[in-house]
């Protein structure tokens, strides 16, 4: 669905990892944006485009690089506010007169910035209004090269000790440079520059899920027209309330189709029936398919394989339903942003796809179906609110994210029956003590992993020799970044026990305080 209404802010992306986060501050705030790689933002992009104001992200270059990544000279031409960030400060001051000098990782020996730094006021300006709290503000460093001479027109508003331009300005343009993140946690306050910029920007707050399922019913009643819509349901957050949003567009033009891969959690296909089947009364296909999936990941232990053993699979089965629905030219997803941000690969450039997503990027031709995806522009937290807009009851709402792929990655190595039967038991010990402690909608994500690994213990007097498992929780906003859940000691030994106890084939119990990033919230 592309979006038409909403005041909208692009965001150009040259490569930085925590680019997502400057989407998640926008539109905390009410603000629609996008985020586009660098090289697929050309002057005719920006004209189709008309965004209110523009934002540079960071990213791991050097512009002192021959070739190195640069938005179109036409985006500082467009007359709206530009705020560049690290990177992006950097790409301004080269582009508009000034100069930057390489740091000791591009050669040029200059002094390097990473970590907390402190910056300290130079004058007044409206992006900092309200800003400063202190003499100085904490602010997080991640940058080589440093800005060595302002372009024409900018003035320095804020120093650090290793950078005496970090927040410079053109206030007559509307142009602003930062060689910080505020986007990150470790700039506690870097919220409040990104309200600033979109009020001096002139935005009005114009996106809310009440506004988005309006213009989503129509964009879906435009898109289909009389025609007919098969939408996977996983039984997921996602899925769902797509497939409500959908109905709600359509009505029985929409038929689900909840594929049963057997790699689901304890109990769930038939919950997942029971709710939109009947409670719902949506056409609803339960799609039996546990030993053609099965069978086909026997033996399979690499984790990529897997996922397109099972995208693959997917799609023979849509396609297989599809053509027993007459006149069935669609196929809904609950695609999301984040999903559609991680499977963009820059092509020569800085960043590289983290894993692959089998509900992104389009339908093989062969199944001559057209997507709708009436989720692709949100986060994962905006979903939830668009739940609640839709009269998802909260229990459901709440739900923690399940992958696509479901418990296979979750089982690292190969996937055998018996280990798909013992984490199912695991996982749903390990929920009931979340829920029973009062801590499930504190958590953003937590399963067990079984582990490819059997160790020695002993129950009784015999000894054992069975699986290890691990226990991951961790706390998130949007899945993008991530910690572990600090449970006490107390909790985690109550609840091994009751594994162990109550789950044939696992005797040893770990938990998993990996953060993401190094580490991803699944295992595979």
């Amino acid at each position: 669905m592309e979006n038409t209404t909403h005041e909208r802010l692009l965001i150009i992306d040259f490569g930085s990892q925590v680019t997502q986060l400057i989407a998640r501050r926008l539109r905390e705030l009410n603000v629609y944006c996008e985020i586009h790689p660098y090289q697929n933002v050309t002057e005719a992009f920006l004209a189709d485009f008309a965004p209110k104001a523009i934002i540079f992200s960071g990213g791991p270059d050097s512009v002192t690089r021959a070739g190195s990544p640069r938005p179109p000279q036409s985006a500082y031409r467009l007359g709206v506010p530009i705020l560049g960030i690290c990177y992006g400060q950097q790409v301004m001051m080269q582009d508009l007169g000034g100069e930057v000098h390489g740091g000791k990782i591009s050669g040029g020996g200059g002094t390097a910035e990473f970590g907390r730094a402190f910056v300290t006021p130079e004058g007044e300006l409206s992006l900092l209004s309200g800003w400063f709290k202190a003499e100085k503000e904490q602010v997080w460093m991640s940058h080589g090269d440093h800005v060595a001479k302002l372009a024409p027109g900018f003035a320095v508003y804020g120093t650090s000790p290793n950078a005496p331009y970090a927040i410079t300005a053109d206030t007559a343009r509307n142009f602003y440079a930062v060689q910080f993140h505020p986007e990150v946690h470790h700039t506690p306050n870097g919220a409040m520059l990104y309200e600033n910029f979109v009020r001096l920007a002139g935005f009005t707050g114009d996106w809310t899920m009440g506004a988005y399922r309006e213009q989503a019913i129509a964009a879906i009643r435009a898109q289909v027209g009389d025609k007919k819509v098969i939408c996977g349901l996983s039984g997921g957050v996602d899925s769902s309330v797509a497939a409500v949003l959908i109905h709600e567009a359509i009505g029985d033009q929409l038929t689900c189709v909840f594929v049963d891969h057997g790699l689901l959690r304890q109990g769930e296909a038939e919950e997942v029936v029971t709710m939109f089947r009947d409670h719902y009364n949506m056409p609803l296909i339960h799609a039996d398919e546990q030993e053609l999936f099965l069978g086909e990941l026997d033996g399979v232990s690499d984790p990529e394989t897997k996922r397109k053993i099972i995208g693959r699979l997917f799609i023979d089965v849509f396609q297989k339903h599809a053509n027993a629905i007459e006149g069935a030219e669609f196929l809904a997803q609950g695609t999301l942003y984040p999903d559609v941000i991680e499977s963009v690969s820059f092509s020569g450039g800085p960043s590289v796809t983290i894993k692959s997503h089998h509900n992104v990027g389009g339908l093989p031709e062969k199944m001559g179906l057209k997507l709708v995806e009436p989720l692709r522009e949100l986060f994962k937290d905006e979903v939830r609110a668009l739940g609640t807009e839709l009269g998802l009851p909260p229990s459901f709402i709440g739900r923690h994210p399940f992958p696509g792929p479901g418990l296979a990655i979750r089982c690292p190595g190969e996937i055998t029956r018996e280990k798909l039967e013992i984490l199912r038991k695991a996982d749903a010990v390990y929920i009931d003590q979340i829920r029973k402690h009062g801590l499930y909608d504190d958590i953003w994500q937590a399963f067990v992993a079984i582990l490819p690994v059997r160790t020695v213990g002993v129950m009784g007097d015999g000894r054992t020799y069975d699986f290890a498992c691990a226990l991951r929780a961790v706390t998130s906003v949007d899945g993008m970044t991530a910690d572990y859940y600090p449970f006490s000691h107390d909790f985690l030994g109550e609840t091994a026990t009751r594994i162990i106890n109550e789950v044939p084939g696992i005797n040893r119990v770990t938990y998993d305080i990996t953060s993401k990033p190094p580490g991803t919230i699944e295992w595979e």
